[in-house]
């Protein structure tokens, strides 16, 4: 018989599945001493990389940073010396490193993108720093960071910099984190989603999967993400319903359903957490087949979803659609709320996630066929 733990194994090893199928994105970072490469990566991506993650040496100069369960892998350098001979040293480390895995021929392999980073308060770019990005950009994509940027000179050198005609792909002032200038006044950290923009226009698109996954900056950027991803296991459900489903068994019908959460989970990048999990589960399939959401599907669907015949007692292609879809749009609601929360400290109840995703859902089934406005099924387009 099938139980709530081999559900929850179940889903768990898709979980994994998801995660090892995502291509891991690879940056490296640069730049002075002190410009302040831990706290923007800390600011940038979730779990504290740069606090949390593991570093392995390189180089002499340079450090990879990794933590299992987020889809990224940093090149940190130490920090740029005043020394000419170890700047020279350091600028060859990464050019090595930048060619090396290109000449492995794996677009997994490569540096997908560079942040070369600069205090703002330093009012100029060094004639050495010019030449290193020149240098830099003819193999990877560049973005320059101008850091720490809570007074008027960011403006000014961000200016001066665009100014040269570099060949990167944007600059970008950010603020990392609030700058407190007295007790009563502080500047609000800002820049960060201007960041994450510029840095997805430069990455490969096989590979932004995995930052916007491992960024924690960009929530609004994540959900329209998880939305795109709901799509094809509509499109799924759709193509599924041809095959006329009993009504009773809708909740067990769609391991479709399972392999959705699974995969909406992975873009907002959650944690898996087993007690989490296995709220989900509750939600989406229950236990011992006597679903919430089962319940709910018998009991309303009539009402809901008038399309539905009665006297089938079967699950149409465009209803087994709209219940994939009240239940992924539904889903990336609460992930969006449990983001949040769990950005903000806050201890999150499993009840409350089961109590929710079944909200949202009846929430979602009340739009009935405006949840497949816009959405092509086959060659065919559902009126807006």
């Amino acid at each position: 018989m099938d139980t709530m733990g081999d559900r929850l194994e179940e889903f768990l090893r898709k979980m994994k599945e998801v995660e090892a199928s995502m291509q891991k994105v690879n940056i490296l970072v640069c730049g002075k001493t002190g410009v302040g490469k831990s706290t923007l990566i800390n600011a940038v991506f979730r779990e504290n990389l740069a606090e949390t993650g593991v570093g392995v040496p390189v180089t002499k100069h340079l450090c990879r940073i990794e933590k299992e369960g987020v889809p990224i892998s940093l090149l940190d350098t130490r920090g740029l010396e005043l020394d000419a001979k170890a700047q020279e040293e350091t600028r060859k480390e990464i050019l090595g490193e930048i060619d090396r895995a290109l000449k492995t021929g794996k677009p997994e392999e490569h540096i997908h993108l560079l942040w070369y980073c600069v205090n703002s308060g330093s009012g100029r770019l060094e004639d050495f720093e010019t030449e290193w990005i020149r240098s830099f950009s003819e193999k990877v994509k560049v973005v320059l960071v101008l850091t720490q940027s809570y007074a008027k000179e960011h403006e000014r050198l961000k200016k001066t910099i665009e100014e040269m005609n570099l060949p990167i792909g944007a600059v970008v002032s950010v603020l990392a984190q609030d700058f407190e200038i007295t007790p009563e006044f502080k500047v609000a950290a800002h820049g960060l989603e201007g960041l994450v923009d510029a840095s997805l226009q430069c990455i490969p698109e096989a590979f932004r999967m995995a930052f916007i996954n491992a960024q924690r900056v960009d929530l609004k950027r994540k959900l329209a993400q998880a939305n795109r991803e709901v799509v094809f296991f509509i499109s799924t459900a759709f193509a599924t319903g041809f095959s006329p489903i009993p009504l009773s068994d809708a909740p067990l019908l769609i391991a479709n359903e399972f392999a959705m959460i699974a995969q909406l989970t992975s873009v907002f990048g959650l944690p898996l957490e087993r007690s989490f999990v296995q709220a989900v589960l509750t939600a989406v399939a229950g236990s011992a087949g006597a679903t919430v959401l089962g319940k709910f599907i018998v009991s309303n669907l009539m009402k809901l979803v008038p399309v539905l015949e009665p006297v089938s007692g079967m699950i149409s292609g465009s209803t087994a659609a709209m219940l994939t879809a009240a239940l992924g749009y539904g889903y990336n609601e609460v992930m969006m709320s449990v983001v949040r929360r769990t950005q903000a400290g806050e201890k999150i109840k499993p009840e409350e996630i089961v109590s929710a995703i079944k909200s949202q859902f009846e929430k979602q089934m009340a739009k009935g066929k405006d949840l497949l406005k816009g959405i092509r099924f086959g060659n065919q387009k559902q009126s807006e």
